[in-house]
């Protein structure tokens, strides 16, 4: 029998099914007000089969011949999709495969493969205004999260769907409606993980794990889709199940309390505006430096931000120099030379009366250590996406000028068209590491422990 995803189907019947299906269960949530999700869904799939019925018995009579099954199965299933779950997106976000969805106005729609590949498919909708509706429909299913709109007054969504992808839409200042999912392939990922992927060699994997036990503050930067998150996630796994911290989050994606392993997680994510502004703040807005601050008074040994972007950097280099240590986020740079002029940059845009110099100072002060993730995209010569450390730099203290002084612990060698980071120096703080088990005769094999060279283009690239 064909499969309900080769069967060509109307998506008029579709909508006007579902809006029938949805009119009556909303009758019969004001009958039975605390009717469970799955309880929903469960009578859905019994009206849903008989409106697909009434649909069939009038499509034979159209077309002189009856449905078949498979075009029924088909028709059931993309009005739960539409109901349930994420409508004509849903198929993208079942697929493994699958690493961005972009959409760039309802008629084009483009899938980022895991290998790199980026292939255009058929739209999801079949308007702007069908795109739309989809998003507020998905707005509000979307539980676990402060509500979220989509409109003139507030034209950018962002959500995370319920497999954890993070959705980021705008209208009006577009042509069109475009849309970006990100997903998340990796969520439970450990530093061994990374090391089967590539992104590691056993050598960083010890490195890194000691850096989180002996409590060492750790900013990871790179640039967009490089890999931050994911290595973020892997750290966390190194910090003992019963130690108590705080991952702070505009929204949820390091899921270190769903990875069954850390019992002492406090997850706290912002909160959007619902639009209104009172004394130039957002009503109802919870932002991170509001969390941060919150953060600050719960007893934590560590704080840990998915992503500083904004005066939040302000609190964390502040919790770094305050707390016993051991404090993580991401940030986004271009390399690792950059990183502390988007300190700088960041502290300037907290509050007028910041400086660079005590920007230098702070991040001189809270840092120990900055991992930069790097990211080769080969896909348009044959190849495919490749992410790796390529630098792991410590900080140790205030240098000349001002600014934080730094040595290059690991780093690409370029004259062995080795762009990945292998052993350069040992750290200052190299005894804080032996004491939590850190073999230091790791850092004298000159090319790490990579099993092989990168690909020929990938150097040549680099």
């Amino acid at each position: 029998m064909a499969s309900s995803r080769q069967v060509s189907v109307d998506y008029e019947a579709v909508r006007l099914i579902k809006k029938e299906v949805g009119e009556r269960l909303t009758s019969l949530l004001r009958a039975e007000p605390g009717m469970s999700s799955a309880a929903q869904e469960q009578r859905g799939r019994a009206l849903i089969n008989e409106q697909v019925a009434i649909w069939s018995d009038a499509e034979a009579v159209k077309r002189g011949v009856s449905t078949t099954p498979a075009e029924d199965a088909a028709i059931s299933q993309a009005v739960f999709d539409l109901q349930f779950r994420a409508g004509r997106l849903q198929a993208h976000l079942d697929n493994a495969r699958v690493e961005n969805i972009l959409i760039n106005g309802y008629q084009y729609v483009w899938l980022d493969f895991t290998d790199g590949r980026r292939v255009q498919v058929a739209p999801v909708a079949d308007s702007d205004e069908e795109l739309r509706e989809l998003l507020r429909d998905l707005a509000r299913r979307t539980t676990g999260q402060s509500e979220r709109s989509l409109s003139t007054a507030d034209p950018f969504l962002a959500l995370r769907l319920a497999d954890g992808s993070r959705l980021q839409a705008i209208i009006d200042v577009t042509p069109g409606t475009y849309v970006t999912i990100r997903r998340h392939g990796m969520r439970h990922a450990n530093l061994d993980d990374l090391v089967q992927r590539g992104m590691l060699d056993t050598t960083l994997e010890q490195f890194l794990r000691a850096c989180v036990r002996a409590e060492k503050n750790v900013m990871i930067v790179g640039g967009q889709a490089a890999g931050k998150t994911t290595l973020l996630r892997a750290l966390l796994k190194e910090i003992d199940p019963d130690e108590r911290f705080a991952t702070l989050e505009t929204e949820f994606e390091l899921f270190a309390h769903e990875n069954g392993f850390h019992r002492q997680v406090v997850p706290m994510e912002a909160r959007q505006s619902n639009g209104e502004r009172v004394d130039g703040h957002g009503a109802g807005e919870i932002s991170l430096m509001d969390l941060m601050y919150r953060a600050l008074r719960m007893s934590l040994a560590r704080i840990v931000v998915g992503e500083v972007r904004g005066p939040e950097i302000v609190a964390m280099l502040q919790a770094m120099t305050n707390g016993q240590g051991g404090n993580l986020c991401t940030l986004h740079a271009i390399h690792p030379s950059v990183v502390f002029d988007r300190i700088a940059e960041l502290y300037l845009l907290a509050q007028a009366n910041m400086s660079e110099q005590l920007a230098y100072r702070q991040a001189a002060n809270g840092l120990h250590f900055i991992v930069f993730v790097n990211s080769i995209d080969e896909t348009k010569i044959a190849g495919h996406r490749h992410r790796f450390l390529s630098h792991v730099v410590e900080v140790t203290g205030i240098g000349e000028g001002g600014r934080p002084d730094t040595n290059t612990i690991f780093g690409p060698r370029p004259e062995w068209d080795e762009p990945r980071a292998v052993p350069l120096m040992h750290p200052r703080c190299i005894n804080d590491l032996r004491r939590v088990g850190f073999d230091s005769d790791l850092l004298n094999a000159p090319r790490g422990t990579w099993p092989t060279l990168l690909p020929l283009k990938i150097r040549e690239v680099s």
